[in-house]
């Protein structure tokens, strides 16, 4: 996968979760859930982003908008269900024009060291 602009990414660990709502409003799914990071993984907050496919046969992404976080060990929001695993987190997958949209979530850096230690933190490096 090629992230546009950006050289350095990584997945989200496995030991994340997220929370959802108890009723989904309409749009994105994705805005509206919280994901619970790991402690460890407290400093990349601002760098975890949904990003999502563009149109066109080459597998290049683009950054789409960045995920809601909070830590494991703060307190639950309110009106949530959760933690729940990460995989799968979709209940419902977003479409367009017929056509079921392709998103992940990763963690977007702009330089090499924040990249390398934050994989060594998800336990990839």
């Amino acid at each position: 996968m090629i992230v546009q602009d950006h050289p350095y990414f990584c997945n989200m660990p496995d030991d994340m979760q997220y929370y959802r709502p108890d009723v989904f409003p309409p749009g994105f799914i994705e805005k509206s859930m919280v994901f619970a990071l790991p402690d460890r993984l407290k400093k990349f907050r601002r760098n975890l982003w949904h990003v999502r496919r563009n149109p066109g046969e080459d597998a290049v992404y683009m950054p789409l908008f960045r995920v809601d976080c909070i830590l494991k060990t703060d307190p639950p929001p309110l009106g949530f269900q959760g933690p729940l695993d990460v995989y799968p987190f979709y209940t419902r997958t977003t479409k367009t024009r017929s056509r079921e949209l392709d998103y992940y979530v990763l963690f977007i850096f702009r330089e090499k060291l924040s990249f390398m230690r934050c994989q060594e933190l998800v336990g990839k490096g």
